[in-house]
């Protein structure tokens, strides 16, 4: 195991001593096409991926935007040339690794269009993927995902597919959940998953997080808790720029539930 590899598995032992029960890998926005712009060879790249599941449950596959790194998974707006056919193209063999590596489900997050979500529903029959796998959107009103598509539309689409077992949100302030929440269920009856950023907003220009009034502390999210619950949340967590500090304060409040 590389030093990189013992530093991510640290990284998910310390979530897990926190309460968590699914942790996701660290293959966010690891892809086969980044890799290979760095130098690595497809092969290498592939392995890489596989490694990324032997330490970890749940594999991530982030959006066509958090491999441009250009800021447009938190907008959702990739260009007339990016199709469905791009979409399904990019993400295919990725999906193909991760669903044969041993993980236990698919999260594709951080969904921020109807595009993509559609994308991702047709890979999943196409590949007969055999592993259960969850959409979760992003926004950044309350109201919609971030393209601007509605949440009821993108839930829906992820309703209609077969192997989604939860539709949810992630990477949104925690204010905009509840709301989002009760929206997903017109459109679904799956489970709900929910794991909000810290509420700070992402500078795509300067690639970091920037401090704004919704910023809510760890503590801050036992107040929320609830609420979601009440709501028709039933998977909890953190994104961006929360700590397994935030995961102890959610486990606290959860294990108190009836």
């Amino acid at each position: 195991m590389t030093e990189y590899s013992c530093l991510i598995r640290q990284v998910h032992l310390d979530y897990l001593h926190a309460g968590a029960s699914i942790i996701i890998t660290a293959s966010y926005q690891a892809t086969i096409q980044g890799f290979v712009a760095k130098g690595l060879s497809e092969e290498e790249a592939e392995l890489l991926l596989r490694r990324s599941v032997e330490i970890a449950f749940a594999a991530s596959i982030g959006s066509y935007g958090a491999y441009l790194a250009d800021g447009s998974e938190y907008s959702g707006k990739y260009g007339d040339a990016v199709t469905l056919k791009t979409l399904k193209d990019f993400h295919r063999r990725r999906l193909q690794i991760l669903a044969k590596s041993g993980a236990d489900l698919i999260a594709f997050e951080t969904v921020p269009n109807k595009l993509e979500a559609k994308a991702y529903a047709e890979l999943l029959e196409e590949e007969e993927t055999n592993i259960p796998a969850w959409f979760s959107f992003n926004s950044k009103d309350g109201i919609n995902v971030v393209s601007g598509d509605s949440i009821l539309e993108c839930a829906s689409i992820a309703d209609s597919c077969k192997r989604a077992v939860a539709v949810g949100i992630n990477c949104t302030p925690p204010r905009f959940i509840h709301g989002l929440v009760l929206a997903i269920q017109k459109a679904t009856s799956k489970p709900i998953v929910i794991y909000p950023n810290s509420g700070e907003t992402y500078n795509a220009g300067l690639k970091q997080w920037t401090k704004s009034s919704g910023v809510v502390v760890d503590e801050d999210f036992v107040s929320y808790i609830g609420k979601w619950r009440e709501a028709g949340a039933s998977l909890f967590g953190g994104c961006c720029r929360t700590t397994p500090n935030t995961i102890r304060a959610i486990s606290r409040v959860l294990s108190k539930c009836p």
